[in-house]
């Protein structure tokens, strides 16, 4: 199923666990508010693929690769996405920065990969990092 004209629903379902990975309506509802509100506008900017490493997760993928037990890709409101390196990952960051629509962005590990979310309502437009010790501070 297609959500955009670059994102597909399989590939925001994504994950190697072996668990199965399937939205019900109401997290279909969010990829379809996230990909519409970030990922599609951030792919026009950016011109080129982004990979999704991660985006939805079912509450037993969650667990099983370590998310956070509240973590907005059990939502359906969050998506780990990467360009394919440190420099493409700054400039997807900085051009989610400038389109300016998130709830949560996040640069995990020195631009590793990039973290972002977007809720239907009430986006706090939070910008963090997370360190290689496992530290999040805010930025804003």
């Amino acid at each position: 199923m297609k959500l955009s004209d670059n994102f597909t629903l399989d590939e925001m379902c994504v994950t190697n666990t072996g668990l199965v990975n399937v939205p019900n309506v109401a997290e279909l509802e969010a990829l379809k508010v996230l990909v519409t509100n970030v990922l599609q506008p951030l792919r026009e900017k950016y011109g080129k693929p982004i990979k999704i490493n991660s985006g939805y997760r079912s509450p037993l993928v969650n667990k099983k690769v370590k998310g956070a037990p509240k973590s907005q890709h059990v939502k359906g409101e969050a998506a780990d996405i990467t360009g394919g390196n440190r420099e493409e990952n700054m400039k997807l960051f900085h051009a989610i920065v400038e389109i300016g629509k998130y709830d949560q962005l996040i640069n995990e590990y020195d631009f590793s990969w990039i973290h972002v979310s977007y809720k239907k309502e009430g986006n706090r437009k939070e910008v963090a990092k997370i360190t290689h010790g496992g530290k999040y501070t805010r930025l804003n």
